[in-house]
């Protein structure tokens, strides 16, 4: 591929985005993006995706210098917001957990990349924002909604502002705020921690986690109880309750 990279080691894999200088989101990025990731759903040998950017950017949104000079056709437009969409339900919808290593600013679009992965973790230097206001479009509030809340959005969208990693640290947005050089060897971490658990009761966490995001709280706790009903009757669940008595570690095999 031309601006997305793949290492898979130990049942993780790595996907980055490099498209220089900034990796913004081009139509061939979002068009490997989406690719990549629908891969990582039919792979067994993957069990969880961490997700960064190449360089000082994690993802600078949209690729305002190609779209601003372009002449664009009858029905351009739909087919490029109908792509932006899939690339994040591409994360969203990833059988695997996904894990967002924010190695520095994403915006607008890289914003709405970021918070589609399941667990965020950024470095010291990284920041969130929503720019379109200052370039005359708009774009992404709904996504930083899922994450932070009524009035940052707001201000998020209004005034085009940045919100550094220390303070999405500090509300809860992202589970660890550390030195760049210490962002991916942690990432990696939590990453090997997942991969170690039952790949079957990871892809059922993810799902469910999906599934009742938008659920009142009686159907969502009854489709967790179904999927615990489901998921009891796997060999992985058989051998995480053998292994628990007999005092050893599980050996998962995804049944």
């Amino acid at each position: 591929m031309q601006f997305v990279e793949l290492d898979i080691t130990d049942h993780v894999a790595l996907v980055t985005m490099n498209a220089p200088p900034v990796n913004a989101v081009s139509a061939t990025l979002m068009d490997e993006m989406i690719a990549t990731f629908d891969k990582m759903s039919d792979l067994d040998e993957v069990r969880v995706v961490v997700l960064t950017g190449a360089g000082k950017m994690f993802c600078a949104g949209a690729d305002i210098k190609s779209r601003a000079g372009l002449q664009m056709q009858p029905g351009d437009r739909w087919a490029h917001s109908r792509r932006a969409r899939e690339l994040s339900y591409s994360i969203i919808e990833c059988k695997k957990p996904v894990i967002a290593a924010i190695n520095g600013p994403a915006l607008g679009a890289g914003l709405g990349i970021a918070v589609s992965c399941d667990i965020l973790l950024c470095s010291e230097n990284a920041s969130l924002g929503l720019p379109e206001v200052d370039v005359g479009l708009m774009g992404g509030g709904r996504h930083a909604m899922r994450v932070c809340g009524h009035s940052l959005t707001r201000r998020m969208m209004m005034t085009g502002d940045r919100i550094p990693g220390a303070e999405l640290y500090r509300r809860g947005i992202v589970e660890a705020c550390v030195p760049l050089e210490e962002l991916m060897p942690t990432t990696m971490a939590m990453a090997r921690r997942i991969a170690a658990k039952s790949p079957l009761a990871s892809r059922t966490a993810k799902n469910s986690a999906s599934t009742i995001e938008g659920m009142t709280l009686r159907d969502g706790y009854r489709f967790e109880q179904n999927m615990t009903a489901e998921l009891g009757r796997s060999n992985d669940s058989r051998e995480a309750m053998r292994a628990f008595v007999e005092k050893r570690p599980p050996v998962f095999t995804g049944t």
